[in-house]
């Protein structure tokens, strides 16, 4: 029989402790005894804890050597990449381990207490459409609340949540092609190259399946993404968007269980309205999604162009981003894509031949070279297919994990770059921005600058005229009092403000401010009341919901571990 008696030595006392065992007991056996603990990853760590699990030398060897590594977090249902999301952070609780060096024990000794914080305490490990529809159920009629993750890769708490039931979708991983794909109920004339992926597949094993049939695909740019989860549902940018659009552009089919228990089919021919919200309304909000069909494009070469300085030769950013400016533009119009740091630049483009691409890119070239810098490396080159250009400098170049992470985004217009006053005040911008922030600042320029909106999505329509998206990053090691880690936060919306004091209210809601202001409007443009609507057919009970996402009330008990 499962028993809950661990949770409830916890002092959990909200509706979990309410709950009579025959709940419980119900819910296990209607799933074939899948219902699971839920332990914070560091558990193993701890000889003192209120979470199940029990401490284990072994196990907490593996946690210590995995800590930082996002292939390893990513199967750990405890793990979260940015680690304040498995936390209370209005309670100080948590379970971590010291991120800067992991063979300290320190944290882990008595007196510290590893504590359950805002990982959820149950979790049913997704198989089938069945398994969400007991949970929907079983949500609505004890008020347990519901959680979904996929991969863990959330910057703003959406798949943790204090005394919830999670959903996890990481273990539905298949993965198909069909050259002539048709969206049920649609046509024989509809027939695209579609790659189906289950809800849990992450970007590493997509771009080798893609790889060996020679197609291409739109991709995030971390490798334990899941491209079938929030990603998309967000948005979805990745290196290729700009010629080929964001995730969201290419999606032909979601299969999903909406909160009413409905096993739907949603695209272009069925479901439409559900269609076009999962298209950008946002991850964990409509239904759980279990597969996803994408558009795959003809194997394509592609002409990558690098340039970098030594990172602590920070005199030379200013006129490295004023370089980026002049040209940005031109660039886009190009079909680059790419990823700015404050010391290097990593552009790719499929538009483009090897001749083209190395000239147009001069201007950045003689400036890195003018330097002087011993750091300086300059690289322009041909690739024969997205593969090699992921494994060479993405799959190796992730965003750090395994520590607090905070970060502030905003979506740069054309117009910010429309002559020399306006670049001088958004280089201004960025340099103000970049002085605030505590670990870097990104400029990506991965947005469908080349792909109009023909209204089929619910992003926000800055997307279209976007040539950057801004991430401001900071954060902190361990556990802070909780003063210290509202600073932190305001620190990062503060730095993002010299951003948008030149800029129209636009972010992407994937990578934007926990607290970001007005983000109806600067996550989905003119949808919202659209997308609320949508929300409230679907999910007329309100059991999906999560923090800024659509139909959300920010004074729910399931939030009460935010700052």
């Amino acid at each position: 029989m499962f028993s809950v008696i661990i949770l409830l030595a916890a002092g959990v006392t909200h509706v979990l402790a309410g709950l009579h065992q025959s709940h419980w007991d119900a819910l296990n056996s209607s799933i074939g005894g899948r219902l699971q603990a839920g332990v914070p990853l560091a558990r193993p760590c701890f000889a003192l804890a209120d979470t199940a699990g029990v401490a284990d030398a072994a196990e907490c060897a593996a946690v210590r050597q995995g800590w930082a590594n996002s292939l390893f977090l990513v199967d750990q249902f405890g793990a979260y990449m940015n680690t304040q999301w498995g936390s209370c952070q209005a309670t100080s609780q948590s379970c971590l381990i010291n991120a800067a060096n992991v063979s300290d024990t320190a944290p882990s000794n008595p007196p510290n207490v590893c504590h359950q914080g805002s990982v959820p305490p149950f979790y049913i490990d997704v198989q089938n459409e069945s398994d969400v529809q007991k949970a929907f159920a079983f949500s609505k009629s004890t008020g347990v609340p519901l959680a979904v993750k996929n991969t863990g890769h959330d910057y703003k708490g959406r798949s943790s949540a204090p005394g919830s039931l999670a959903l996890w979708t990481h273990n539905l991983q298949s993965l198909s092609y069909d050259p002539t794909f048709v969206p049920a109920g649609c046509s024989a004339s509809h027939a695209k190259p579609g790659v189906t992926m289950g809800a849990g597949t992450i970007i590493d094993n997509v771009v080798a399946f893609a790889e060996a049939n020679n197609i291409t695909l739109v991709l995030g740019a971390e490798t334990s993404v899941g491209p079938s989860g929030g990603w998309v549902m967000g948005g979805g940018h990745g290196a290729l968007a700009n010629t080929l659009g964001l995730g969201v552009d290419r999606v032909l089919q979601f299969k999903l269980v909406t909160p009413t228990g409905l096993y739907l089919t949603a695209n272009e021919c069925q479901n439409t309205d559900l269609f076009w919200a999962l298209r950008g309304g946002g991850g964990g909000t409509f239904g759980v999604v279990l597969e996803t069909t994408a558009l795959a494009s003809p194997k394509m070469t592609l002409q990558v162009a690098f340039a970098a300085f030594s990172r602590n030769n920070t005199n030379a950013t200013r006129g490295f981003y004023d370089v980026v400016a002049e040209n940005s533009v031109r660039w886009a119009e190009q079909g680059f894509g790419g990823y700015i740091e404050p010391f290097q630049a990593l552009y790719v483009t499929p538009k483009l031949n090897s001749t083209e691409a190395a000239a147009t890119m001069q201007p950045l070239f003689n400036y890195v070279s003018s330097l002087g810098d011993p750091g300086v490396q300059i690289l322009s080159l041909e690739l024969p297919s997205y593969g090699p250009f992921y494994e060479t400098f993405i799959a190796q170049n992730g965003a750090p994990v395994g520590d607090n992470a905070v970060i502030a985004s905003r979506l740069i217009p054309k117009n910010n770059f429309a002559n020399a006053t306006a670049r001088s005040e958004l280089v201004d911008a960025l340099m103000q921005t970049l002085a605030h922030v505590t670990f870097d600042m990104t400029l990506i320029a991965t947005t469908p600058f080349n792909v109009p909106d023909d209204g089929s999505t619910s992003v926000t329509e800055a997307w279209r005229t976007a040539i950057w998206h801004v991430v401001a990053e900071g954060g902190w090691a361990g556990t802070l009092p909780v003063d210290q880690e509202k600073a932190t936060y305001a620190g990062i919306s503060a730095a993002a403000d010299f951003l948008r004091a030149i800029t129209p209210d636009a972010a992407y809601q994937n990578e934007a401010d926990v607290h970001e202001p007005n983000h109806e409007v600067s996550f989905w443009g003119t949808h919202y009341p659209r997308l609320l609507k949508i929300k409230k057919k679907y999910d007329p009970d309100n059991l999906l919901t999560c923090w800024q996402c659509v139909g959300y009330d920010p004074k729910s008990p399931r939030f009460s571990c935010y700052v």
